[in-house]
């Protein structure tokens, strides 16, 4: 059984930094291709962060230079840090794998709630 277990949202005033972590099981996490989305009420889900199997990274230009992607293989986590957070960030943040085992299907964490408070 796949689990992605998301932790590390809260409320953070603007300016501020957190650290998301999303815990994965039931997958060879080191051949996956692992990622985060977020999705505000009313709005559609937006790809914030990934990074492939092999280290690559990409993010959507609204938060280049502010977040950063890794990846612990070691400790089935990925990591999503966010500095220099803005009230537009707020959202459900939701991390995704794609694992090797199954390569058309995405499996999705429950979502952790980052609200930033300007």
């Amino acid at each position: 059984q796949v689990q992605l277990v998301e932790s590390g949202g809260c409320l953070v005033q603007a300016g501020g930094s957190l650290r998301l972590s999303c815990a994965a099981s039931g997958i060879i996490f080191g051949r996956a291709d692992m990622g985060w989305y977020r999705q505000e009420p009313g709005k559609q889900r937006e790809l914030v962060a990934a990074v492939t199997s092999g280290g690559n990274t990409n993010y959507v230009d609204s938060v280049k230079g502010r977040f950063t992607i890794s990846r612990d293989n070691a400790k089935n986590t990925v990591y999503l840090q966010m500095n220099s957070l803005k009230p537009e960030d707020t959202a459900v943040y939701s991390c995704y794998a794609r694992a090797y085992e199954r390569p058309g299907y995405l499996y999705w964490g429950r979502g952790t709630q980052v609200t930033v408070s300007s």
